[in-house]
């Protein structure tokens, strides 16, 4: 039921067919995010995927929002390290409304000098919110360590010194460079006519001219070197971030960790959280992560807990990784992890918009959208002696860097 087309230009186009609904879910991605910020402009993918709403050559900026929420639907973006995408949801009755108005957005943004200035500000008190929220500030310290002198490695947001220099000349070259047809996918699934989706995009991007040029990212080798990092701040309670190097998303071995990630802090049921919280009651929240990007990843472990309990925390996550290292998991442990990992996948497959983000993702990744079945069937093929074999090299304590999150001293 998935159509794909690619224009002239160099544009693909993607469609997923679901008849059994009455929406639709539009996106309009870009090959281009935050890693290929210049360092010295570091936030400017984000910056520019603000400003786009700030009116183009065919809205105001006020009417951009309206276009969409005047027929019951929405329009929205977001930037990652490797991606930006521009979406809209709506009824299927206003697909190519939906279209124009993601499509308007890449192609004709007017970047009003005192609306940035505006925007700029904006951007600034997002920065400050996320300092004020000690988990997503240590992710930035963690990352930062895990992807050292790499831009990746940077904030998505950027820097105030950096974002604050970004003028409009600067979101005009940047959308120049980076904004063009081969590096373009839009992506709609839901109750859709993949003909009607093509004559939409065609009309919308009729201006756009195809080109050769490839906007390569920050490719540097990685220096990766585990340390720990002490920070204060003030704050009720301490945090701490238990993390390594990971693997990339093109990585044989993906599956693997996904069931792995799973089986030690993906949930209530995992054993991180029924040893640190419920046995011990340490900490209220605490899970393991994977990040796996086009040519690197990481991976780790969170959690929030009271100063006195770091170290003694420490040791027991350190406990776990050795006993799935020497351990080969349980068949009952291995098919509930599977089970888990399948039925989040399936139960995001009744989102139209899960579903237009699954594309648009594997078509910057791999070139193609791999089957649900085919995912299913690599977790299926993944053996306890597998987990155990990636256990014993993957989780090697002096592997991981430590980032330690505490309140100032009163």
């Amino acid at each position: 039921m998935i159509n794909k087309t690619t224009l002239p230009s160099g544009v693909r186009i993607l469609s997923e067919l679901i008849p059994t609904v009455r929406s639709v879910a539009v996106g309009v991605w870009v090959d281009s995010g935050s890693r290929n910020d210049p360092e010295h402009m570091a936030g400017i993918s984000h910056l520019v995927e603000h400003a786009v709403f700030k009116g183009t050559k065919k809205r105001r900026m006020h009417q951009i929002a309206n276009r969409m929420e005047s027929v019951g639907g929405y329009i929205n973006a977001f930037t990652s390290k490797e991606h930006t995408c521009y979406f809209a949801r709506s009824l299927d009755r206003h697909l190519t409304r939906g279209v124009d108005s993601t499509c308007d957005l890449v192609t004709s943004p007017i970047f009003p000098v005192h609306e940035i200035e505006k925007e700029k500000s904006v951007v600034l008190e997002e920065m400050k919110m996320y300092e004020d929220t000690p988990e997503e500030y240590i992710v930035d310290e963690f990352e930062s360590i895990i992807y050292p002198y790499q831009s990746i490695g940077r904030p998505i947001i950027g820097y105030p010194d950096t974002v604050s220099k970004i003028q409009q000349d600067d979101l005009f070259e940047y959308v120049s460079k980076q904004y063009i047809p081969n590096q373009i996918v839009v992506t709609a699934s839901g109750n859709i006519q993949h003909k009607v989706l093509v004559k939409s995009v065609e009309k919308a991007f009729k201006e756009l001219r195809p080109s050769n040029v490839n906007s390569a990212h920050d490719a540097k080798s990685c220096s990766y070197r585990p340390q720990e990092v002490s920070l204060t701040r003030p704050i009720q309670q301490a945090h701490l971030i238990l993390g390594r190097l990971g693997i990339s998303i093109h990585s044989k071995r993906r599956a693997v960790l996904e069931l792995m990630n799973l089986i030690l802090g993906g949930g209530s049921s995992s054993r991180l959280n029924q040893k640190i919280r419920e046995r011990y009651g340490f900490c209220y929240n605490i899970y393991s992560f994977v990040n796996m990007h086009s040519d690197c990843g990481d991976f780790g472990v969170y959690l929030g807990l009271a100063s006195s309990k770091i170290q003694h925390s420490i040791r027991l996550i350190f406990r776990e990784f050795e006993r799935l290292a020497q351990q080969p998991v349980t068949q009952r442990v291995l098919a509930r992890a599977k089970e888990q990992a399948r039925g989040g996948i399936i139960l995001g497959l009744e989102s139209m918009s899960n579903r237009m983000m699954r594309l648009g993702k594997q078509e910057l990744y791999f070139g193609r959208v791999i089957s649900i079945e085919d995912t299913l069937e690599e977790l299926e093929l993944v053996t306890a002696e597998d987990l155990q074999d990636f256990a014993s090299q993957f989780l090697q304590p002096d592997l991981f860097s430590r980032v330690i999150l505490t309140p100032s001293p009163k």
